[in-house]
């Protein structure tokens, strides 16, 4: 078997992990010898073990002379878990096979570790395929900013809802367990109030065993009915409304309900998004969901905030004028002024479409892994 095949086994087992280590990187594997896989493990919860000693902690035999493959290089440094290496160099393994470097100055050298030890390391082997599967974990740390996944679901002339307002359901049950699995994957979940108005949604991940992402509310002035699903339930799904103002008496009726309300004025009386996102950053949230209206999508777009665009195209057309579109906002003058688009990963999902896109100025191409 080649290094390729062995990492791919790697990279299978980091993808479970999706959901459950976040702001932590997806890491996985896997021991080899003689031609025989007898470790393997994954990084399965934040705080917790990562892939090498789960690896090691499931070896069937003696790991002196074996070769690891891991697919993000193993760390260096005291964290909420001792250094990756001294399990290494420990166990007796004789070469390690590492997919991408660490991205996190804190982690990194690892790789120089194990050599200094007379460990032969062997770097860059599907580095692309493990860079994308942890685009999220790059972002963050690279970044000092979550990583922002804009998601729409649209008819085939373009439109959100019918000329009532009318959106449930554009796209079909396959589309919608994905979403779930998006809202699994990342680590909070933002919308405008309109949203909330509109809708009153849960904004919470309905798969068997899932983990419901932080609930983040853009409500400049305030108006989430106290009575709505997120507001009630706030004490069992963390909830964030960010306002712009703080009006006297308006806060604590939302905290008393368990929501946290913090204030990020813009200089437009909105919610300065780009402060917010570093803010959700500070707060170890790497990664956030835009599910919002037209306006937030287009004010998000505009601020250069968004990653990654998922949009989920049903073969319906609903026609009217008046009926919206996915993207609202002021829009662009001329053509050239477009938020231009990669080419898109495409997903068929019952009879609809999902196209993928990254944003042109982000550094990944792929769609997220395990999603």
């Amino acid at each position: 078997m080649t290094h390729e095949h062995w990492m791919r086994e790697a990279m299978d087992l980091a993808a479970q992990g999706v959901g459950f280590v976040n702001p932590n990187p997806l890491v996985g594997a896997v021991i080899v010898k003689d031609g025989r896989v007898i470790g393997a493990g994954y990084h399965e919860k934040y705080g917790e073990a990562h892939a090498e000693r789960n690896a090691l902690a499931a070896c069937m035999e003696d790991p002196r002379g074996a070769t690891m493959y891991v697919t993000l290089e193993p760390c260096a440094h005291h964290g909420k878990t001792p250094p990756c290496t001294e399990a290494i160099l420990d166990s007796g393994i004789s070469t390690v096979v590492i997919g991408a470097s660490d991205p996190n100055p804190k982690a990194a050298g690892g790789a120089e570790v194990l050599r200094a030890h007379g460990v032969t390391v062997i770097e860059g082997v599907l580095e692309a395929e493990c860079k994308a599967q942890n685009a999220v974990f790059f972002h963050y740390i690279q970044h000092n900013t979550p990583y922002v996944v804009m998601k729409y679901a649209m008819t085939a002339d373009g439109k959100i809802a019918t000329v009532t307002g009318a959106s449930r359901w554009i796209t079909g049950e396959a589309a919608r367990e994905h979403v779930h699995r998006t809202r699994q994957a990342l680590s909070a979940i933002l919308v405008g109030v309109g949203t909330v108005l509109a809708d009153d949604p849960l904004l919470t991940c309905r798969l068997s065993n899932g983990r419901n992402p932080l609930r983040v509310i853009c409500d400049s002035r305030l108006q989430t009915p106290l009575d709505s699903q997120v507001v009630e339930t706030a004490r069992d799904v963390p909830t964030v409304i960010v306002c712009a103002e703080r009006r006297a008496g308006g806060v604590a009726p939302y905290e008393d309900a368990g929501c946290k309300v913090v204030t990020f004025p813009g200089a437009d009386g909105r919610v300065d998004s780009p402060q917010l996102m570093k803010w959700l950053h500070a707060e170890k949230i790497d990664s956030v969901l835009v599910e919002g209206g037209a306006q937030i999508n287009y004010s998000f777009l505009e601020a250069g905030l968004v990653q990654k665009l998922q949009v989920y195209i049903a073969p319906k057309i609903f026609g009217g004028d008046q009926a919206k579109g996915p993207v609202g906002g002021v829009g662009v003058s001329l053509p050239d002024e477009a938020f231009m688009l990669g080419v898109p990963a495409i997903t068929v999902l019952g009879d609809d479409l999902l196209l993928e896109y990254d944003l042109i100025a982000g550094e990944h191409s792929s769609p997220l892994r395990g999603v």
